[in-house]
Order: C-alpha cells, then structure tokens, then sequence
C-alpha cells in the first residue's frame, strides 16, 4: 500500500512562515500528481498547489506569491513553503497523491491517495 505522512504544522503569528512536508512511502513506481488541499471542518476541501510529474504548477489565487510548492529529486517527498501567513489561511492542510502506480503482491496497480492531515493556525 502507499501512506502519505504530512509534518510541520504549528500555530504561527500573521505574518510569519511554515513549512510542510509531505512523504509519500510504499512500493511506488510513479506518482503523476502530488497536490495540498485544506480544509475547515463542515466546508469543502479546497485546492492550494498542485505540482504535475512534467514540472508544472498550479495555486489557488489566494496563496500566490506567499505559497511555494516543491518535490525533491525523487519525486516522492513533497513541501509547501508557506510565507506571509493570514488568520484565513487557518485550516487543515491535506497531501494528496494521484495516479500513484504501485505495486503489491507482485501486481501493479493505480490509485489515488490522502494524508491524515496537518493542522495549521495563524493567530495572535
């Protein structure tokens, strides 16, 4: 099976800056998406960033400019640097993998997969 494990949220000040990780374990050939939503409890889980397996990247307009998402060389340890935080960036931060082909028992499979998430709180 494949586990997505997030790490470094905090409660943070405004205007001050987090880091996320999120590591992707199993026996993983590819991971074609990887992406962090957040979410408030009761509200639909939104897109933050996204980064495709070509290198290319997406935001929500809300974190443009003060969110960098990155992959490290293998492709399968992903990070949101988080600058500038705003109270209305409080939520849980969620990691999320799709296309992952994997393999188990001997047999390859595809599928997506999600983090436990990780609580982030920007406050005074």
């Amino acid at each position: 099976q494949v586990q997505l494990v997030e790490s470094g949220g905090d409660l943070v000040q405004p205007g001050g800056s987090l880091r996320l990780s999120c590591a992707a374990s199993g026996s993983i050939d590819r991971i074609n998406v990887m992406a962090w939503y957040r979410q408030v409890p009761g509200e639909q889980r939104e897109l933050v960033a996204a980064f495709t397996r070509v290198g290319t990247t997406n935001y929500a307009d809300s974190v443009k400019g003060r969110f960098t998402i990155s992959r490290d060389n293998a492709g399968n340890t992903m990070y949101l640097q988080m600058n500038s935080l705003k109270p209305e960036d409080t939520r849980v931060y969620y990691c999320y993998a799709g296309g992952v082909t994997y393999y188990r028992g001997g047999q390859s499979y595809t599928g997506n997969f999600w983090g436990q998430g990780t609580q982030v709180t920007v406050s005074s």
